[in-house]
C-alpha cells in the first residue's frame, strides 16, 4: 500500500512538473510569435521574428484565475493613483504595498485550487493603437468529464467580461479589447484548426448594428501524436507536436524546433525541454511497469476465481453423490462442514425434483 501510495504522489509530482515544462515552453515569446502568425489574421503571413516584437511584456503563466471577480482588480501606485490592469498581487518592486498593474497572481494560500488560465498575454495590433489579449490553453487529451468548448466559451467570456474597470471604465463598451482563447489539444486523430466566433444572421430586414462581432475568438487546435510532415498548412502542428512529443528525443526536438523554425535555444528553453524527455521516459515506464502490476492482479484474481469455481463445482459434486446414496441433509452438511440450509439449496438447484 506504502508503495502504491508513493508511486501515486510520485506521479502526481512528475505529472505537475511535465505541465509546468511544457507551459514554460509555450510561453516562450519566439513560440508565441510561431502561434500568433498561423492563429490570428493580424498577424497572417508576418514573419514570426517581426511577430514575436508585438508581445507587450512578459506572459503570464499559471498566474491568473478564472474565477469571476479575481481576474482583475482596482491596483495604486506608489503615489497613491490608481493603475489599470490585472492584478499581480506581489510586491514585484520591492517597495512594501506597492502593487503594479498586471495579471492576478493572488497568494497561493487565498487562491489554492481556483482555475488559472495556463498562459494570458497582451498583443499589440500591427498600427500600434490597440491592443488583444491572448490566452492559451494546453490540454494533453480531450477531457472525458465536459465538453471542452464549453470550458473554452467560459474562459473566452471571462477575458471579456473582466475587463471591465481594468480595461475600460464604466459604460465605455468600445473599449473593450478583442480576445482570443487558444486551446492546443494534442492525441488527436486529425491535425485541425478551427475558429469559432460570433456570426450575424439576418431573420428579417437587416440592420447594421454598430459592434464588433469579432471581439471573442476561440481557436481549436488538434494536433495528432504523429509529427506531420513540414508542409505550410501543418507548421503549427509540426512546430507544437515536435514541442510537445513524448516520442522525440531531445537533439530531434531541438534540430526541428531550431533549424527548421530558427527558434533561438537559449540554456533555459533547453533545460524544460530536457526536463520533458526525462519526464515523458520515467512516467512511460511507470506506466508499462503499472500495466504489468494489474496484469498479475488480474491473472492472480482470475487464478483464484477459478479455483473457487472448481471447489465449487467438486463440493456440488460430492454433496449429490451423498444424497443419491440416501445420505440425511444433516449427514452431508456434517462432513461437508457446511450448513444444513446450504446442502438444501444445492440439493433443490440441482435436483428441481426436490423441491
Amino acid at each position: 500500500m506504502n508503495t502504491e501510495i508513493t508511486n501515486s504522489a510520485k506521479a502526481t509530482e512528475d505529472k505537475a512538473q511535465y505541465d509546468s515544462s511544457a507551459k514554460r515552453l509555450l510561453a516562450q515569446k519566439s513560440i508565441l510569435a510561431h502561434i500568433l502568425v498561423y492563429t490570428i489574421d493580424e498577424f497572417k503571413g508576418m514573419a514570426p521574428e517581426e511577430a514575436e516584437k508585438y508581445i507587450d511584456g512578459e506572459p503570464y503563466i499559471g498566474a491568473v484565475t478564472v474565477e469571476p471577480g479575481l481576474t482583475n482588480a482596482d491596483e495604486t501606485d506608489e503615489e497613491g493613483h490608481r493603475t489599470v490592469g490585472f492584478n499581480t498581487g506581489d510586491d514585484v518592486s520591492g517597495k512594501t504595498g506597492q502593487r503594479i498593474a498586471g495579471l492576478n497572481t493572488e497568494s497561493a494560500e487565498i487562491n489554492e485550487g481556483l482555475a488559472r488560465f495556463d498562459i494570458i498575454f497582451y498583443v499589440r495590433t500591427r498600427n500600434g493603437r490597440a491592443q488583444v489579449i491572448v490566452n492559451i490553453e494546453a490540454q494533453k487529451d480531450q477531457p472525458k468529464g465536459y465538453c471542452i468548448l464549453n470550458r473554452a466559451i467560459f474562459y473566452v467570456s471571462r477575458l471579456v467580461s473582466s475587463q471591465k474597470e481594468r480595461d475600460f471604465t464604466g459604460s465605455n463598451y468600445d473599449d473593450i479589447k478583442q480576445v482570443f482563447s487558444i486551446w492546443i489539444c494534442m492525441n488527436m486523430k486529425e491535425n485541425i484548426l478551427s475558429h469559432i466566433h460570433l456570426v450575424k444572421d439576418e431573420k428579417l430586414n437587416p440592420f447594421d448594428w454598430k459592434g464588433n462581432l469579432d471581439l471573442l475568438n476561440i481557436i481549436m487546435v488538434g494536433v495528432t501524436n504523429d509529427i506531420p510532415e513540414r508542409e505550410e498548412k501543418y507548421e503549427l502542428h509540426r512546430l507544437i507536436s515536435a514541442l510537445l512529443s513524448d516520442d522525440l528525443q531531445m537533439k530531434e526536438k531541438l534540430a526541428i524546433i531550431g533549424d527548421e523554425y530558427n527558434i533561438p535555444i537559449k540554456s533555459d528553453f533547453r533545460e524544460d525541454v530536457n526536463i520533458m524527455c526525462n519526464l515523458a521516459e520515467g512516467i512511460e515506464e511507470r506506466a508499462i511497469a503499472r500495466t504489468r502490476e494489474e496484469d498479475r492482479k488480474e491473472a492472480k484474481k482470475a487464478t483464484k476465481k477459478a479455483v473457487e469455481k472448481a471447489t465449487k463445482s467438486t463440493s456440488e459434486k460430492f454433496i449429490m453423490s451423498m444424497y443419491r446414496k440416501g445420505y440425511t441433509l444433516e449427514q452431508i452438511a456434517d462432513v461437508a462442514d457446511i450448513s444444513k440450509d446450504d446442502v438444501k439449496s444445492v440439493i433443490t438447484r440441482k435436483s428441481p425434483a426436490m423441491s
